[in-house]
């Protein structure tokens, strides 16, 4: 199965987009097809084998599109230029429309029954229809070709009968005056309907090219042309010609334009639009760099790796314009309500007619061809066609901007219902940067022992097996035989003798009883938060090592923020139920599942499902993936495994747990629009057509005007696009409730937070000797929520000696006059995490 995302040439409404769908989804080889009205795409899934592009074409074509057959940059580049081109042959047409559409209604009001200004206004009126507004004629009639009707149909049928009909009572009024009746004319009624139709799809598209500026903003992140040094030369080829194995020359205040690996060189790179982490990322020889980010301080060199669509900031575009592209399942009602829009319209208008003639012998004629007129213009299947997918568009968009990737538009409405967000802890929790914060342990001195253990976890693919090897030290022995136990442990055989490595959990499996010292060993280490790991040489347990992974600093302030949102937060974990509860206590995390093994996780989510209703699980290993996938809502870590990734249904490309209730947030905020913009697209339908018919006239009097009816019509949809780029405009943090947030997380005992993910001793900064002068210098500082963190870092600030400091919360900045020697930004740092907790200072 292959997927692929369409631009659709010539939809106008959301009937369009609904016909297109129809036609897709009964094409041969096609197992899904998604149409968006607002993004002119189609999300096609189909059989290679079955179907090709060429064959979707074709059946896009059958209905009475067409479509791009082509992918990559360069049809996206076909594509924006021909958009751009009918933008302007639209803009161009309104222009005319107007011009010509305002002397039309001025001559009409000041000279209404003059015979000369009635043959201007005709051939006035005559160009404005058929000329200005052809489209809405040619579309009718390829549509009607095709046995299809859409808005162009309602359009076309309500100008031409207002003109045609003025036409004959210009020519002929005497029909009319001959029975005691007026011969009215509506020229001015047909031509303003074209012009407010024409303004309001102006600004409708206008509109919707600001709902994909996220994709846009993606797409620039790459330059044009690449340095690379080839035979030994420099020369500067267009990014297209660059080919994996090419050595490309970053300098200092450059983007990265492919994914590679260092061969030379330092710097600090900006890699925010990946990872939305602030602080910018050391790099040296043997760090990965990634296209879209920025090269802030040093030249390097580079061996392209992955280019075109391989890298990582192609893929993330392409999941983006795939999420963008699908459909919530609310949207299924408002397809079908769209399919059957027009033929419904037209019935209604023709009734109105007929029942207007019918039981208003005098008027009839006259009243019910206007009100058929104004409820063929009024009503409006663009703005239900709209409602969903512009918001679906800008709140993925957003997401994208803020590093949350959303896979489709159902992840985005299932997180709305979310009751409870189960977290596994090593790399979710934690820092997932585990280091043995204990001696190696054992009642025999024995060099081999070590060896043997050394080897074993080298083979090991658990998440703690490399803080141990790293630890150890130790020289690698040949193995026999060795077995790994998915969360418990490993056995291996090697001289003769059986060792065992692992939980006690895999000891207590084989029988084998912990020695009192080392069991008390062991407690005193879990009861620190340490995960401990145990050695068995012939079924008896001789060494223990505890491993510890320090809680991520925005962990508390995550789960707080959870609960405040009415979530429950629950953790999973395969270590002890002792070191658990330590580091749940540590993030405010009341409910723990400890001990529990890969298969366990997913049946614990099901089991809160039943309990408690919707869940959503945060992972980042592949040992998670069964949970992600079981959940309601899977949500990766962008740093875990790729495993993790493929089973979620969001992923959080940065390591802030803070990220998970903007998750929420953002889910909140696009489904509230969702159900803003089908309420009043649907209550505009419900009241305008009625109103259009003439239900007000035996009440008051009342008969709609079919210019008001065009205007009206033509800002329903302008207004629906509007209030989903309001989404834009709208933060994921919590106002009042962040600071009380933050407060709470203030007063979590120091030594919580984790390191800010600067490496010690590279690139560090020079010392400056001041002879006894005052300097100043002023320093950034991230994390900052509230007043509390304002006077913790300060403090933390004029600690330092011979430092007096000022501390902007508004300006998130640290201005500090120093006298005498002013310390390193590393100095800082540790300073301020030691006293004051997680906050990150930069220059």
């Amino acid at each position: 199965m292959k997927t692929s995302t369409f631009p659709i040439i010539g939809m106008s409404c959301a009937a369009c987009a609904a016909r297109v769908g129809k036609a897709l989804n009964e094409c041969p080889g096609i197992a899904k097809a998604n149409v968006n009205f607002a993004s002119q795409t189609a999300y096609v899934e189909y059989d290679e084998n079955v179907a090709s592009a060429e064959t979707i074409r074709a059946a896009v074509i059958a209905a009475g599109y067409d479509l791009y057959v082509s992918e990559g940059a360069k049809a996206a580049s076909a594509v924006k230029t021909a958009r751009a081109e009918a933008y302007h042959r639209l803009l161009m047409e309104t222009v005319c429309a107007v011009l010509f559409a305002v002397p039309i209604m001025i001559l009409s009001m000041v000279f209404p029954d003059s015979g000369f200004v009635g043959i201007i206004v005709w051939l006035l009126s005559t160009v404005t229809v058929f000329v200005f507004g052809r489209s809405f004629f040619t579309n009718s009639v390829r549509q009607l070709s095709h046995g299809a009707v859409n808005m162009d149909t309602l359009v076309a049928s309500s100008t031409s009968i207002a003109y045609f009909f003025s036409v004959f009572n210009l020519f002929y009024p005497e029909f009319w005056t001959s029975r005691g009746l007026e011969a009215h004319l509506y020229f001015e009624s047909a031509s303003m309907i074209i012009a407010f139709i024409l303004i309001g799809r102006c600004l409708e598209n206008r509109a919707k090219q600001k709902t994909s500026d996220a994709i846009e903003k993606l797409m620039t992140l790459q330059p044009g042309t690449v340095r690379v040094e080839r035979n030994g030369k420099e020369e500067t080829l267009p990014l297209a010609e660059v080919v994996p194995g090419d050595i490309v020359i970053s300098t200092a205040g450059s983007r990265v334009a492919l994914d590679g690996t260092i061969i030379s060189g330092e710097t600090y790179i900006d890699e925010s639009m990946l990872t939305g982490e602030p602080v910018a990322a050391y790099k040296a020889s043997g760090d990965k760099v990634f296209a879209g980010t920025v090269n802030l301080r040093g030249g390097i060199r580079f061996i392209a790796e992955k280019t075109g669509d391989d890298t990582v900031l192609a893929h993330i575009i392409k999941m983006v314009e795939t999420a963008q592209g699908s459909k919530a399942p609310v949207e299924k009602t408002v397809d079908k309500v769209a399919a059957v829009f027009v033929p419904v319209i037209m019935g209604i208008a023709v009734l109105s007619f007929a029942m207007w003639w019918a039981f208003a012998p005098v008027d009839g004629f006259t009243h019910g061809l206007l009100a058929m007129v104004t409820v063929l213009i009024i009503a409006c299947p663009c703005a239900l066609g709209l409602a969903t997918p512009t918001a679906i568009i800008v709140g993925i968009g957003k997401g994208a901007e803020n590093g949350i990737l959303i896979k489709d538009a159902t992840a985005l409405e299932t997180a709305c219902k979310i009751k409870t967000v189960v977290c596994d802890k090593t790399g979710t929790l934690t820092e997932g940067k585990p280091v043995v914060n204990a001696e190696f342990w054992t009642i025999k001195d024995d060099k081999q022992l070590r060896n043997i253990f050394f080897s074993m976890e080298r083979l090991s693919q658990h998440p703690l097996s490399e803080a141990i090897t790293d630890f150890l030290d130790a020289e690698e022995c040949k193995l026999d035989s060795c077995a790994e136990f998915a969360g418990k442990g490993m056995k291996a055989e090697a001289g003769g003798k059986t060792y065992l490595a692992g939980s006690d959990k895999l000891m207590r499996g084989y029988g084998l009883e912990l020695p009192d010292e080392i069991g008390q060993y062991a407690e005193a280490l879990r009861r620190g938060g340490a995960s401990t790991v145990f050695f068995a040489e012939d079924l008896q347990v001789v060494a223990v090592v505890g491993v510890s992974d320090k809680l991520k600093s925005s962990a508390p302030r995550a789960v707080t923020a959870l609960r405040e949102m009415g979530i429950n937060v629950a953790m999973l974990t395969g270590d002890n139920a002792t070191a658990a509860r330590a580091i749940a206590a540590q993030a405010g995390i009341d409910h723990v599942e400890a001990g529990v093994l890969p298969d366990e996780k997913a049946r614990f989510v099901q089991q809160l499902q039943q309990r408690l209703g919707p869940a959503a699980m945060i992972g980042d290993g592949i040992n998670d993936s069964a949970a992600l996938a079981t959940a309601d809502l899977g949500i990766a870590m962008g740093k875990g495994s790729d495993m993790a990734m493929e089973a979620a249904m969001a992923t959080i490309l940065s390591s802030d747990l803070m990220k998970v209730p903007q998750l929420f947030r953002l889910s909140q905020l696009t489904v509230r629009t969702i159900r803003q913009n089908l309420f009043w697209a649907f209550i505009y339908n419900i009241i305008a057509v009625p109103i259009a018919a003439g239900i007000l006239y035996p009440v008051c009097g009342f008969l709609l005007n079919p210019m008001i009816g065009g205007l009206a019509m033509a800002f329903s949809s302008v207004s629906v696009v509007s209030n989903s780029l309001r989404l834009k405009r709208r933060g994921l943090g919590y106002g009042d409730i962040a600071k009380r947030v933050c407060e709470a997380a203030c007063t979590i005992k120091k030594g919580n937070a984790g390191n800010d993910g600067t490496e010690n001793g590279k690139m560090e900064e020079k010392t400056f000797e001041s002879n006894n002068k005052t300097m100043k210098k002023e320093y950034k500082v991230e994390g900052m929520m509230c007043n509390n963190c304002r006077k913790h870092v300060e403090n933390a600030l004029n600690s330092i000696e011979g430092a007096k400091a000022s501390v902007s919360l508004e300006n998130a900045t640290a201005t500090v006059e120093f006298s005498g020697t002013v310390p390193t930004l590393d100095e800082i740092r540790k300073v301020v995490e030691e006293k004051a907790g997680e906050y990150k200072i930069s220059e």
